[in-house]
């Protein structure tokens, strides 16, 4: 993918990313890498120094550990939060009703670049109404980016205002199962 021009790729997780684009971010310097998946406190300080987005803010504790590594490391990547739009018990985000005040308390006082929003909709359930909410919570907040849709849905994430798709699967196949660290 790299020789044919991509420069931008997600990462699900930390420690994988580290080990696959070690020596490639050095030889494609403008290569930019977003972290999509969940991201543990404990990993922040690592994450801040290889992501150039966090798409995944979901809580204060983490909200904390970010503002706490940037300040130490005198620079922040773009943060989108991640919002729970089925309300489901399983997924990470905060729900639709809790984003605006989250969103305001994470701006302040930690002033982390909150620059839009993810979600990833309830499997089973038309996605567009997910895409629609997210939309919607975004716009009254100010924040342009989307980061909704993934291969099966994205073109319907796009109608609704998607800034970034998550199409891994339909690039590369489906992932295979990896044990968790």
């Amino acid at each position: 993918m790299l020789a044919a021009g991509q420069r931008v790729f997600g990462e699900n997780r930390v420690q994988e990313a580290q080990a696959r684009w070690r020596v490639r971010r050095e030889l494609c310097m403008d290569l930019q890498l977003r972290l999509i998946g969940p991201l543990q406190t404990n990993k922040a300080a690592a994450a801040l120094e290889l992501f150039a987005a966090i798409d995944t803010l979901d809580r204060p504790k983490l909200a904390a550990a970010l503002a706490d590594a940037a300040a130490r490391a005198g620079r922040c990547p773009d943060i989108l939060v991640q919002v729970n739009t089925g309300e489901e018990p399983q997924k990470a985000g905060v729900s639709p009703a809790e984003a605006d005040a989250f969103i305001a308390s994470v701006r302040s006082p930690y002033a982390l670049p909150i620059r839009g929003l993810m979600c990833i909709p309830s499997v089973g359930e038309e996605p567009a109404m997910h895409f629609a909410l997210l939309a919607k919570i975004a716009a009254r907040n100010g924040l342009q980016q989307l980061s909704m849709g993934m291969s099966e849905d994205f073109e319907t994430a796009i109608r609704f205002g998607a800034t970034h798709v998550r199409v891994g699967s339909a690039l590369f196949g489906a992932r295979s199962a990896v044990a968790k660290t």
